[in-house]
């Protein structure tokens, strides 16, 4: 199974969901790959958010080593899964979406942990440190809820 994670620079909040994710796939020796995305070229190639690889640093995951990139079409042939962390992010998901099979694959992540309430990941980016921290533990939870449902035998 291949998952995505996207946001909108994939400099926060999605390269901290793959981290977590990866930690999870470890964790739980899940025969999984992760990865993820944005749609703001700004960022390309950029390192995450230092304060993104600091707060992840303290809980044991390094993300550093992650370099932003854009969301192409043909990741939706490349993943079984894409998961988005907010409205703007599913918009942008599906404005490059061929077809229904496409948006089969895409769920909002926190429906995870809050089914069906299209829930955001806030961007923690204008603020503190406190929103990165709130970040990884929304991401902690929807992510262990998506290793456990794979561990489980779970599509």
């Amino acid at each position: 199974m291949k998952i995505l994670m996207v946001c909108l620079g994939n400099i926060c909040r999605s390269p901290m969901a793959e981290g977590i994710m990866q930690a999870k796939i470890e964790k739980y020796k899940l025969d999984v790959e992760v990865d993820s995305a944005g749609f703001e070229a700004f960022h390309t190639g950029d390192a995450p958010d230092f304060r993104a690889v600091r707060v992840m640093k303290q809980h044991g995951i390094d993300i550093s080593g992650q370099r932003s990139r854009l969301f192409r079409i043909s990741d939706f042939d490349v993943f079984d899964r894409i998961y988005v962390m907010d409205s703007g992010n599913f918009s942008d998901v599906k404005s490059m979406a061929k077809d229904v099979n496409h948006m089969q694959k895409v769920d909002y992540i926190l429906n995870i942990s809050h089914q069906g309430s299209n829930k955001p990941v806030p961007d923690p980016y204008y603020g503190g440190e406190q929103g990165f921290e709130k970040t990884y533990q929304l991401l902690d939870s929807a992510t262990e809820l998506i290793a456990i449902e794979i561990k489980n035998g779970g599509k």
